[in-house]
């Protein structure tokens, strides 16, 4: 089967749609470097190819907090401090965070309303922190270990592949 028709086959399962995530990844990034036109084709990538999404993006580190940078999806907060909310936790961990109820985290920031779940994974470079890559859900309970692990691969590819 091919592996672009993976994304919109209910049936694959979680390893299969990020493999075929990651190889459509492969090609957008192939013969490119540039940090933003990476990251907003991979936004939209992910905001495509995965179900059940309400925003997808990334925030980027400018070495005092994050700043919205490339994302599909509702207007988003524009920055976020350090240890705040489940970006700012991710970032300052430096570890992938898996939310299952947004209302049940701890200084959860509310960017839209109908989020309900939330996974961030950092971006980390040779140079440290780069920023986290940030997935929203309206439902309770959408993200697992298997999306941590497809996500994190996805997020070493796109910080190899792009000049920071």
């Amino acid at each position: 089967m091919s592996h672009a028709l993976l994304f919109n086959d209910a049936a694959a399962s979680p390893a299969e749609r990020y493999a075929s995530i990651l190889q459509a990844l492969e090609g957008i990034l192939a013969g490119e470097r540039n940090l933003i036109a990476n990251l907003a084709n991979a936004a939209a990538l992910l905001y495509g190819a995965l179900p059940d999404l309400n925003w997808a993006g990334f925030y980027l580190y400018d070495g005092a907090g994050l700043v919205v940078g490339p994302f599909q999806g509702k207007p988003a907060c524009v920055r976020i401090a350090l240890g705040q909310g489940v970006c700012g936790t991710a970032a300052a961990k430096r570890q992938t965070v898996i939310v299952a109820d947004v209302h049940a985290f701890p200084g959860h920031i509310a960017c839209d309303v109908a989020s309900n779940a939330e996974i961030v994974v950092p971006l980390i470079g040779p140079q440290g922190l780069l920023g986290v890559l940030d997935l929203d859900s309206p439902s309770t309970g959408r993200f697992d270990r298997r999306d941590a692990a497809g996500l994190e691969a996805l997020a070493a590819r796109l910080v190899a592949a792009s000049d920071w």
